[in-house]
């Protein structure tokens, strides 16, 4: 039986990807093992499954001072040491990152120990983590075309992100009943990411009377974001967050507002869902969901519209604009060579295994 390592912690966007290949994985007779962090989000997101669950020491490696970062070296040489045991006695045939600083001991434990490890970058530009990870890695899995110029020509290939089967599934008649909307309005879902974005809540509240005569507007808004005064208005919903239904509200979708995560936007992309994204500014992070969009953009796979030019009018020609033209984004992300990205990154994982 062929056996494969995943590891990948710290937050959920390194762990829900390795999830969503578990299902092909084991449909093809895998053996899988997990290794994360002794604590971290991934343990209970892994156990859940009932997949067998290994815990390393980890350290963060940063880029700015903090008093850690004289413990932290530690823990991450006690991490490899640990990962290099572990894998000694699972003796996998292949590793697979999904990056975190947790996996850094892991693939290069691997390479030490003979055994092809493959990484995957979401991000347009690779973390800190993923770098060090680079060397000792036989392939790299990536999410952007423009990431694929930027690493060894031997290694990167452009996959996409797998994405969790059951998103595909979801039920256009549930979310109707659910959100008690009529089937003869289109549908607007606005997604702000899961602490809610302040930003987007606000342009779309203050544009909602008059989106709300030509569209319905699901609004996922965050926790503690929900705003009581529109509790009663008819034509629109909003939740703090969403799980159950999720699928559901996705296939009664016809356009969707997000900001520009990298998990998120492939959901979407995946979805074929005609999309505007309004990135997080650059004034509030390092710029990665402004570099995400822009190059959605290029592909044809969604429209823009950065924070800094976020009016009212701008918002409503945008939404108007997108849904008017929706038939060519969807045609853009229907056409993408990233649509199977569970399948082409399993055969990578055959490939090594096989050779």
């Amino acid at each position: 039986m062929k056996h494969i390592v995943l590891t990948g912690g710290g937050t959920a966007g390194h762990v829900t990807p390795n999830i969503a290949l578990i299902p092909r994985l084991q449909e093809l007779g895998y053996q899988i093992s997990y290794i994360g962090s002794y604590d971290g989000i991934e343990k209970k997101l892994i156990e859940d499954l009932n997949i067998p669950y290994y815990g390393i020491s980890s350290g963060k490696l940063r880029r700015y001072f903090d008093p850690k970062n004289f413990s932290d070296p530690f823990r991450v040489l006690k991490g490899f040491t640990e990962a290099s045991k572990l894998l000694k006695q699972l003796k996998p045939d292949i590793v697979f990152s999904k990056g975190g600083f947790v996996t850094v001991p892991v693939v290069i434990a691997a390479k030490r120990r003979k055994i092809p490890a493959i990484i995957h970058e979401s991000d347009m530009t690779p973390g800190l983590a993923n770098k060090l990870c680079i060397p000792a890695a036989s392939k790299i899995c990536c999410n952007f075309p423009e990431t694929v110029s930027c690493l060894p020509a031997n290694k990167a290939v452009l996959t996409g992100t797998p994405i969790r089967q059951e998103l595909l599934s979801g039920n256009k008649l549930q979310a109707l009943k659910f959100c008690n909307f009529t089937a003869n309005k289109p549908v607007i879902l606005v997604i702000g990411g899961s602490l809610g974005s302040v930003a987007v809540n606000n342009a779309v509240r203050q544009v909602l009377p008059e989106l709300l005569k030509d569209f319905q507007v699901i609004h996922l808004c965050g926790k503690d974001k929900l705003d009581m005064s529109l509790q009663n208005t008819e034509g629109y919903v909003q939740f703090e967050y969403i799980k159950k239904e999720l699928p559901d509200l996705f296939a009664l979708a016809d356009v969707i507002i997000s900001r520009a995560g990298a998990n998120a936007i492939c959901e979407i992309s995946s979805l074929a869902k005609p999309n505007l994204l309004i990135p997080l500014s650059a004034n509030a992070s390092r710029g990665d969901q402004i570099l995400n969009a822009r190059s959605f953009e290029r592909q044809g796979y969604s429209k823009v519209l950065e924070e800094e030019e976020l009016t009212n009018e701008a918002l409503l020609d945008a939404v108007r604009d997108l849904y008017e033209n929706r038939e060519t984004y969807m045609m853009a992300m229907s056409s993408s060579k990233q649509q199977n990205s569970i399948e082409q990154i399993v055969q990578l994982f055959e490939n090594a295994v096989n050779k």
